[in-house]
């Protein structure tokens, strides 16, 4: 930055050194032209905080150019913000009743992304600001234009100003990773037929690169949108054909047959076709119908039902395969699905609703459905009490509506810096809140401390305070986002009192005011948050992955009885018509997750958070995930009905899978009169139900590959002691 090496800054203080360079410049100068240039004041203010809230406050994800972007989408919001705050400002009700609603709105837009999640705070202030007295319309125009004005030159500083390099794109990960299945999948075709342990960290590499977590927040494709959606459902089927490329096993005596090899080799062809079509290349239609062709023959073959769309080969003889081919089959036919699969979404996700890759019904239901219909699909399932999105919104609704209450029933001088603490301050759980108000009410001393002294011995020498605010604003930028709540409420205490000191004559007790105002947001904040869901997303992560698997143990007896009846036992497949409930149950969960995951365990034993390092979050994710899409796979087309012997053991496998589901999800949300036995790792009574019985068709092996998958999964929800693998009912099929 400014000529210094790059790597002889941290990358914390060159990250906050740029975006303090770009608020400043725009602040200063918009502050600087309205009120020493053209002599108003109010438009300086405007001009001034404007640049503070989007450029400072808000925490807007991605590159300059990306932010620059959020902030022109926003700047319609942002003159609506003002003009309501302006216009309800007349009455104490009526601004309280804005606050209300206003700021509910715009917490609750996190539904919508990082992007939106991280611009809310500055828009938030964009409404504090005018909601206060004097109640004057007639200098709405001049707020309007200062606030235009810094708005613009913020945009402009963003998009010009020290950019930074843009990080790769979810497209590009999920590129590389499809390009690493196409080798994969190669190397499968050919002798030993099994991925070595170079080439399978090669794969888990790149899987684990499209995890959310492992993504830069800009980059993550979490909007309600089709294409963020697609994009989202690219990277889970991406995944998912990594591991089962890594988790095929050498065929029995080394001869895996040419259908095999077929569906092998299409699989490497479409995954290098849907790179290159994440890459804008042409979509990789052919490949894709070459790939359904192949799956069809072999679960024809195999004895098992066809890919949806495709035609199988009617009336030909079916060769009887001993048991270990036909596990095989039902492995390589799970990767041809998750190849589909991939495919059909990166086709969704670049060209949207003109994709040429067929879209099968059902898993890719958002494919046909217009963003508004989106958009409140997405709003509706976190409306409710359950979505840490909405308890978030109510939490910061509530706490600033008090404070404008009391800054108006008071009449708090500079009441809007009690607000302003309100919705800095306030945390997700009252913990971590408390501990921001600790720090910060110390930085906050200090400061006014400094301030007093300074408006002290400088008087009413504008000048002076003119000639250090930009520098000062400079520090405060560069130094609070890194030295944390404490240093930055210090530095923006002596900020506030800088550019109020050009405003009116001041005073010493102006660092009175601003300790008063910030003892007062940060006991309203501390109030709510004690009120409010005070545990933040700990318990309600609890019941959200509680609640998923209790919806996946539905699934997966509904799915296990129409797959041993060879069709759906109800006029409407009882699987298929819990698949909705499951995916809301999935969102709400990922939501609560990803909250937990940025909130600090700070609870130690108490309570019912005390088995919460010892659970593994992600593990009961992705087994929501793993029920929907095995669930869908086996039920398109209806199945053949199966054998007696081999229905029997499907049913009961199934059922013994539900009911470890439903044991694990009471261990974790207990209730108050749930049995305290532990619930040991493995199911001790599988053993007996992994006989295959004899003749059993394709489907049957595909059918327990599936539920021995989910046993999996719920042996690694527990993280105490090791995940003993192979499970049983691997290791049953290990021993043939």
């Amino acid at each position: 930055m400014c000529g210094v090496p790059a790597g002889r800054i941290p990358a914390a203080y060159a990250a906050s050194g740029r975006r303090a360079v770009r608020v400043t410049l725009v602040a200063a100068a918009g502050f600087f032209l309205f009120r020493y240039g053209l002599g108003l004041p109010v438009a300086a203010t405007y001009a001034l905080f404007s640049a503070v809230a989007l450029g400072g406050l808000s925490k807007i994800p991605g590159t300059g150019r990306q932010r620059a972007a959020t902030g022109l989408r926003a700047l319609p919001v942002c003159w609506l913000l003002v003009i309501v705050g302006t216009c309800l400002s007349v009455r104490t009700w009526s601004a309280v009743a804005g606050m209300l609603i206003v700021g509910f709105a715009l917490a609750f837009t996190a539904v919508g992304g990082p992007r939106p999640a991280g611009a809310a705070p500055g828009l938030q202030l964009l409404y504090i600001l005018p909601s206060f007295p004097p109640y004057d319309p007639g200098s709405l125009g001049e707020r309007l234009i200062g606030t235009t004005t810094g708005l613009a030159l913020l945009i402009a500083a963003e998009a010009l100003l020290l950019p930074e390099p843009p990080p790769p794109s979810y497209r590009e990960r999920a590129a590389h990773a499809a390009r690493t299945a196409a080798h994969c999948a190669t190397l499968l075709t050919a002798p030993p037929h099994a991925l070595t342990g170079t080439d399978s960290g090669a794969a888990r590499e790149a899987g684990a690169a499209l995890r959310p977590l492992t993504v830069p927040e800009a980059e993550r494709p979490a909007g309600p949108g089709l294409r963020d959606r697609a994009l989202a459902h690219t990277g889970l089927a991406t995944r998912t054909l990594l591991s089962r490329l890594a988790q095929l096993t050498t065929p029995p005596g080394d001869d895996q047959g040419p259908r095999v090899t077929a569906v092998l080799h299409a699989v490497a062809g479409l995954s290098t076709g849907t790179a290159n079509s994440l890459g804008s290349g042409p979509a990789p239609v052919a490949a894709y119908e070459e790939l359904a062709a192949a799956r069809a023959h072999l679960s024809a073959t195999s004895g098992g039902p066809a890919s949806a769309g495709a035609a199988a080969t009617g009336g030909t003889h079916r060769p009887v395969f001993p048991p270990a081919v036909l596990r095989r089959h039902a492995a390589v036919l799970e990767i041809a699905d998750a190849a589909l699969a991939m495919a059909t979404a990166a086709d969704l996700a670049v060209r949207g609703r003109r994709a040429s890759v067929p879209v099968p019904p059902g898993r890719f239901w958002y494919a046909t459905i217009r963003a508004p219909r989106l958009w409140w699909h997405r709003v509706r399932g976190h409306a409710g009490r359950r979505s840490v999105f909405f308890q978030n919104a109510v939490r910061i609704a509530l706490a600033l509506t008090a404070a404008r209450l009391i800054a108006g029933v008071d009449t708090l001088p500079h009441g809007f810096w009690a607000m302003l603490a309100t919705l800095t301050l306030t945390r997700t759980t009252m913990d971590e809140t408390w501990s921001t108000i600790r720090r910060a009410l110390g930085g906050t001393l200090a400061g006014a401390l400094l301030t007093a002294g300074l408006l002290t011995l400088v008087g009413a020498h504008t000048e002076i305070y003119a000639a250090v605010l930009p520098l000062w604003m400079l520090l405060a930028f560069t130094l609070g986002p890194v030295k944390g709540v404490g240093w930055a409420q210090g530095l923006f205490t002596v900020l506030v009192a800088l550019v109020f000191a050009q405003l009116a004559p001041p005073t010493w007790r102006l660092a009175e005011v601003r300790l008063l105002d910030v003892l007062v947001g940060s006991a309203i904040g501390a109030v709510f948050g004690l009120l409010a869901w005070p545990r933040g997303a700990h318990d309600e992560l609890r019941h959200a992955a509680a609640e998923l698997l209790r919806r996946a143990a539905e699934i997966v007896v509904a799915t296990s009885a129409d797959v041993a009846a060879g069709g759906p036992v109800a006029a409407v497949p009882l699987a298929v018509s819990g698949h909705r409930s499951l995916h809301q149950a999935v969102i709400l969960a990922e939501s609560a997750y990803a909250q937990f995951q940025s909130e600090p365990t700070l609870f130690g034993g108490r309570g019912r958070g005390a088995a919460l390092p010892t659970v593994d979050w992600q593990a009961t994710l992705i087994a929501g995930h793993h029920t929907l899409w095995g669930s869908e796979r086996l039920l398109e087309p209806p199945p053949d009905p199966l054998s007696p012997a081999a229905a029997g053991s499907a049913a009961g496998l199934g059922d013994r899978v539900a009911g470890r589901m439903l044991l694990v999800s009471a261990a974790l949300d207990p209730g108050s009169d749930t049995p305290a036995a532990p619930v040991p790792r493995l199911d001790p009574a599988l053993a007996g139900l992994t006989a295959e019985p004899p003749g059993a068709p394709r489907l049957y092996y595909a059918t327990v590959s599936w539920l021995s998958a989910l046993m999996t999964d719920l042996a690694r929800i527990p993280r105490a002691g090791p995940v003993p693998e192979p499970t049983t009912m691997t290791a049953a099929r290990a021993r043939e």
